[in-house]
C-alpha cells in the first residue's frame, strides 16, 4: 500500500503521480484517505489528552484523600468518568477511522514509476522489441488453432475436462501431458544458477493474499474455501512475497531470490467469453515464477533481468516473440513498472502475453511488513518486490503446438524440452 506520509505531507504531488493511471476516481480516493488520517490523527489527539487528564485527576484525588478532602475528591471523580467515557468513544472512533483508512489504502493502486510509458489502456502500451518473422510467414499447416490440433493427435481432451471440472478447464493426455510437464522442469533447470527453488503451498490465508494486493479488491477473482478461511492461489507471488513477511532482512543478503512451480487457480470472473477457447483462458494452470525482494537500489537492474530471462527462455522454445511496456493506464494494482512478454500463435492467429515482468517498488512489501536492515546507518527500510512468470504453460503449449505443427500433422517437441521427454522428439500424427 502507498505510505500514509506522502499523503500527510505532499498530497498534491502524490495526486499528479497517480493521475497518470488516467482514473479520476482513485483522485477522490486520494483525497478521501488524506481528509481520514486527518481525522483519525485530530481524534488521537484528543484520546490522548483525556487519558491524560485521567491520569492528572488520578494523582490529585490521591493527594486530597492524603488530606482529608472529601468533598473535592467526589468532585474529581465525577469529572474522571466523564473524561473517561469521553477517552473510551473517542478512542473507539479512532479505531474506526483508522480502520476505514487501512481498508482504502488497500485498495488504492500503486504510483507508476516515472519509467512507465504514459498511457490511458491496452492500446497505449509500449512495443520494445520484436524478435519474430512477419506472421503472413507462417505456412497453412501452422494456422490451424491448437484446441483442433491438440483434439486431432489426442493430447488435448476439452471435452472431458468439462466433465469433469466445468468450463474454462483443461485436461492434457500423452505427450500433451509429457511437454508441459517439461516445460516447467526445463524452466526450473534455467533458473536454477540464481534463484532457490522453493514449493510452497498451493492454499493460503488472507492476509497472504492481502500482502500481494490481490485482497480485498480482487476477492471475485479468487477461489475462497470459506469453511478453512484459505484461498486457492492465483500465483506463486503470493506464497513467495510472504515467505519474508514480518521478517527483517539485512542488506549483505538482498536481494534474496526464490522460484516456485505452482499450479494457479483463477476464476477469471470478468473474461465474458474473451479468448476462452482452448488452453488461452484457464482456471487452473501450472507455471514456473520467479521471484525477488531487493533493495531499492537494486530493483531496477533485477528488472530488466527477470525480463531476459522470460526473453531468452520462449527463445529457447523457438517461439516468435516480442516485449512489450505496460502504459500507465494499464498496470495491475500492485504494480509500479510491468513489462509483459509475448509469443505469437499462428493458428490462433495472435499475440499471447505468456509472462509478465513487474516491479511492485516498497508497495507490497508495506503490506506485508517486508524490512531490511542497511548495512550503513541506523534502524530499517522498507524493502521493494519484484516477480516474473518465468514460464506459464497454457499459452505457450498453444503456441509450441501452433507454431511446430509439421505438414504431416504432427507436432515437433522443442530441442531444449527434450532431455525432460522420455526419448520423444516428435508428438505423431494418428
Amino acid at each position: 500500500m502507498l505510505d500514509v506520509r506522502r499523503l500527510r505531507n505532499d498530497l498534491e504531488a502524490t495526486k499528479a503521480a497517480m493521475a497518470r493511471r488516467h482514473d479520476p476516481e482513485l483522485l477522490i480516493q486520494l483525497d478521501e484517505a488524506a481528509a481520514l488520517d486527518a481525522r483519525e490523527r485530530d481524534l488521537v489527539a484528543r484520546r490522548d489528552d483525556a487519558r491524560k487528564r485521567v491520569n492528572e485527576i488520578s494523582k490529585q484525588i490521591a493527594g486530597l484523600r492524603r488530606a482529608g478532602e472529601g468533598e473535592a475528591v467526589k468532585a474529581l471523580m465525577d469529572e474522571s468518568r466523564v473524561v473517561g467515557d469521553t477517552e473510551r468513544t473517542v478512542a473507539a472512533e479512532a479505531a474506526a477511522v483508522a480502520e476505514r483508512v487501512r481498508d482504502l489504502l488497500l485498495r488504492i493502486p500503486n504510483l507508476p514509476s516515472d519509467l512507465a510509458p504514459d498511457g490511458t489502456g491496452p492500446d497505449d502500451n509500449v512495443v520494445r522489441r520484436v524478435d519474430a518473422p512477419d506472421p503472413s510467414s507462417y505456412a497453412e499447416y501452422q494456422r490451424v488453432p491448437h484446441w483442433e490440433v491438440g483434439a486431432a493427435l489426442g493430447i488435448l481432451d476439452l471435452e472431458r475436462a468439462t466433465k469433469i471440472s466445468g468450463s474454462m478447464f483443461t485436461m492434457l493426455r500423452g505427450l500433451g501431458a509429457t511437454m508441459s510437464r517439461a516445460m516447467c522442469q526445463f524452466a526450473l533447470d534455467r533458473h536454477a544458477d540464481a534463484f532457490e527453488e522453493i514449493r510452497p503451498p498451493s492454499l493460503v490465508t488472507t492476509a497472504t493474499l492481502t500482502a500481494t494486493g490481490q485482497l480485498p479488491k480482487f476477492a471475485d477473482d479468487a477461489y475462497h474455501l470459506e469453511r478453512d478461511d484459505l484461498w486457492a492461489i492465483p500465483t506463486a507471488e503470493a506464497p513467495l512475497t510472504s515467505v519474508a513477511r514480518d521478517e527483517i532482512l539485512e542488506e549483505g543478503g538482498l536481494p534474496l531470490r526464490l522460484m516456485a512451480y505452482t499450479p494457479c487457480f483463477r476464476r477469471e470472473s470478468g473474461s465474458a467469453g474473451r479468448d476462452t477457447r482452448g488452453m488461452l483462458r484457464n482456471h487452473e494452470f501450472d507455471k514456473v515464477e520467479i521471484f525477488a525482494v531487493s533493495t531499492p537500489q537494486q530493483a531496477p537492474a533485477l528488472l530488466e533481468e527477470f525480463v531476459a530471462r522470460a526473453e531468452s527462455t520462449v527463445a529457447a522454445l523457438g517461439l516468435a516473440s516480442r516485449v512489450v511496456e505496460i502504459c500507465t493506464g494499464d498496470l495491475g494494482q500492485s504494480h509500479h513498472r510491468s513489462i509483459d512478454i509475448e509469443v505469437y500463435a499462428p493458428g490462433s492467429a495472435m499475440w499471447l502475453e505468456v509472462s509478465s515482468v513487474s516491479w511492485f517498488s516498497d508497495y507490497q512489501a508495506r503490506r506485508a511488513n517486508i524490512r531490511y536492515r542497511p548495512s550503513q546507518g541506523k534502524g530499517t527500510d522498507i524493502a521493494h518486490t519484484l516477480n516474473g512468470s518465468a514460464l506459464a504453460v497454457p499459452r505457450v503449449w498453444a503456441a509450441i503446438v501452433e507454431t511446430n505443427r509439421q505438414a504431416d500433422g504432427s507436432v515437433a517437441i522443442p530441442e531444449a524440452l527434450w532431455p525432460y521427454t522420455r526419448g520423444a522428439r516428435v508428438i505423431p500424427a494418428e
